[in-house]
């Protein structure tokens, strides 16, 4: 770098099951975008990103000549703490005329566990008003939906009596609204050519508003309760209308632990409301919601054993998954998927597969 110039760090996290703090030594970071879309101006000297998460931050080069690591380090709270490789990647920048001899000075960074320095970040980012893309938020909501999710044992299925790797012997698996999601890998065609050609069977449309079961959610003596934590496997998803809005409380819970998980939504941008700790509360909560200017994204960190509030206008034809994007977490269930109507002209309307559209 060269002492005096502002630089465009776009970050992104490529891992597949940690989020990621990042720091540059002795350096600021300004925040002017998430997940391609802009914000106010957010000055920090840390970042943290889910996978798939974008930042985009500005660095001004204004610390002596020298050399300098950008370092990115895990966050990955669980509770109970779950294992995982509590690595560092890291990378020199040098200022333009440092000696070669110069040892790189190494930021400090926040503990694997640190939930306040996440919240803190995730939290302070609001939306630049007005800005290229910007969106208001739509005020009047026509599908109100309440989605828990979380892990979740599947029975193991073994022969001779031989059990399987989960708790209890049993299988590891994950859910939405206690439906353990299935890719339909085996239909013969995907989920979005059986929507363009009218094909039933692949997957139905009931996927349900709310948990069929209403329980304290985010008490961990409930983490491995037998009457709770089997999910039905299917393939299922929620109906909308073009143009219609959706809000989603998404709920953690705490079987087999509390841990802040990316929910991924396909197909479009959405509107974070608001977040917090523990269970959602419809009548305290909602006076949190920001609707002057929330964060726009398309991932979003909901905290450990906490909520999130998304806001989205369908307004793209065809079948979008939403899903966990730590990578393990997909294959066991954690996703569902919605079923956008046509819209009223050519191009609100999902255009036949190509040609060359090639089989998996």
């Amino acid at each position: 770098m060269v002492r005096g110039q502002t630089y465009l760090l776009q970050v992104i996290n490529v891992a597949l099951n940690n989020q990621l703090f990042f720091k540059l030594a002795n350096h600021k970071f300004t925040v002017v975008a998430v997940d391609a879309t802009y914000t106010d101006p957010y000055i920090t000297d840390v970042i943290v990103l889910a996978p798939g998460q974008t930042t985009d931050v500005l660095v001004k080069a204004n610390q002596p000549i020298g050399s300098y690591y950008m370092a990115a380090s895990p966050y990955a709270h669980t509770q109970p703490q779950i294992g995982f490789p509590n690595t560092i990647t890291r990378a020199v920048v040098t200022y333009d005329g440092a000696s070669h001899s110069t040892t790189p000075i190494m930021p400090t960074l926040p503990g694997f566990n640190d939930t306040p320095t996440a919240h803190k970040f995730y939290t302070n980012i609001t939306g630049l008003v007005g800005a290229r893309h910007w969106v208001p938020v739509p005020r009047h909501v026509d599908n109100h939906m309440f989605v828990t999710f979380g892990l979740n044992l599947a029975s193991c299925g073994a022969v001779n009596g031989s059990t399987c790797g989960g708790p209890n012997g049993q299988r590891l698996s994950a859910s939405m609204n206690n439906v353990s999601f299935v890719i339909p890998n085996d239909a013969g065609l995907s989920m979005l050519e059986a929507y363009f050609h009218k094909v039933e069977g692949v997957y139905s449309r009931d996927f349900p508003d709310e948990p069929a079961v209403k329980f304290d959610y985010t008490n961990s003596s409930l983490g491995l309760d037998s009457s709770l934590i089997f999910a039905p496997k299917g393939t299922k998803v929620k109906k909308l209308k073009f143009n219609s809005t959706v809000e989603i409380v998404l709920q953690n819970t705490a079987f087999i632990a509390k841990e802040n998980h990316p929910l991924h939504l396909h197909g479009f941008n959405f509107h974070v409301l608001a977040q917090g700790f523990g269970n959602y509360d419809p009548i305290r909560d909602p006076y949190m919601f920001n609707f002057v200017n929330p964060q726009i994204r398309n991932t979003i960190a909901v905290p450990i054993g906490g909520w999130a509030v998304i806001r989205f206008q369908a307004n793209n034809p065809g079948v979008w998954l939403m899903h966990c994007h730590l990578d393990v977490h997909l294959p066991w269930g954690l996703a569902m998927g919605f079923e956008v109507e046509n819209g009223p002209t050519p191009s609100t309307r999902l255009p036949p597969p190509p040609f060359d559209l090639p089989k998996c």
